[in-house]
Formats: C-alpha cells, structure tokens, sequence
C-alpha cells in the first residue's frame, strides 16, 4: 500500500489515510516529466500493534547498541591514543618498516584494550538499565541515572570502595549530564 503508484488525476480527498503520508517523487533529481508519485508514510510502520506502543529499544538491542557503541568508542581512542605513544617512542635509527610496524602494534595493542574496557561498560550499563526498566515498569531518566551509578561502582568494585564510590559518582553525573543534554542535542543537530 505504501509504494502503490496513484494516477494523477486522482484527489486527495478521495482517502483518509493521506493525511499521514508525504508524496514521493523517484524522479526529481533526474528532471523528467512524471507519471506518478507515489505515497510514503510520515510515521514508522509495524508488523504488531505490540511493537508501536513501545517507544524504546527491547533490552537485546539495547545491549547490543550500547556494546558496539562503547567497544567501537573506545577503540578509536584507543587506537589515537597508540598511535600517538608509538609516535613518541620511535627512534631516529629506526627503519620506515620498523616505524610502521611501530605505530601498528601501539595503535592495534591500546586499541583493542580500551576497546574491550569501554564494551565492557556499555554492556553493564544497557543490562542494568534494562532491568531498571522491567522492574520498576517505567522508563524514566531516574533509571538511566541509576544503572549510570551502578555501573561505576560495579566497574570498579575489586579496588576498594572508595574508588567504586568515586566511579559510581563519575558514572551517575556522566549519565545525567548525557540524558540532560539530549533534548539540546536534538535541537541543534537534526538526528
């Protein structure tokens, strides 16, 4: 229905259900005269009426995002981070295969650690938040803070409490600066 061709003769008032839908024209850009548009919805459409009354990601894409977010993340700061102690650390004797092989090896080794650190935290943080949301059956920006706090404290439970309590409090205002700063973020860069 959504991509089925109308005449051009054919008026808008004939359907309702053009109200929610944007003309689409495949041949603008190639200057043609046109036979048809065609009729895209405005709105996301759905297989099960489940699926659009949830307004957020389920907790297994939750998880995989923020995962991939956090070890993707990190990895390129880890790798610009490498690249620029194996930078330093090469020496004026040192051939143009060495150099390389230098910068390869800092930037692949920081790389894949921070990476495998950041993943690690966008792991914890999208499971806590999505257990925040099943057991409290509301989503709201206190879960979001919350699995920020956890996450910290959790991360850095094994060097002692201070330091979990530290990166607890690092994790919580990381989280509510983020979720704050959304809305401004939308406002000035369409996403």
């Amino acid at each position: 229905m959504a991509y089925a061709p109308q005449s051009p003769n054919r008026s808008h008032s004939d359907d309702e259900t053009t109200s929610n839908r944007r003309l689409y024209n495949p041949y603008k850009d190639l200057h043609l005269p046109t036979q048809t548009l065609y009729h895209l919805p405005t709105q996301p459409e759905f297989l099960f009426q489940e699926e659009s009354l949830a307004q957020r990601r389920s907790w297994g894409e939750n998880i995989t995002y923020y995962t991939g977010i956090g070890y993707l993340a990190g990895a390129a700061g880890g790798a610009a981070q490498g690249l620029g102690a194996a930078v330093k650390a090469i020496e004026p004797t040192d051939t143009l295969k060495l150099k390389i092989n230098r910068i390869l090896n800092g930037s692949g080794h920081k790389g894949r650690q921070i990476g495998n650190r950041c993943g690690v935290i966008g792991l914890m943080y999208a499971g806590l938040e999505s257990g925040m949301v099943a057991w409290r059956d509301t989503d709201d920006v206190i879960n979001s803070v919350v699995a920020g706090l956890a996450t910290g404290a959790l991360y850095k439970a094994a060097s002692g409490p201070r330091a979990a309590a530290l990166a607890g409090a690092l994790g919580g205002v990381v989280v509510g600066a983020a979720v704050a700063g959304k809305p401004y973020l939308k406002r000035y860069i369409p996403l």
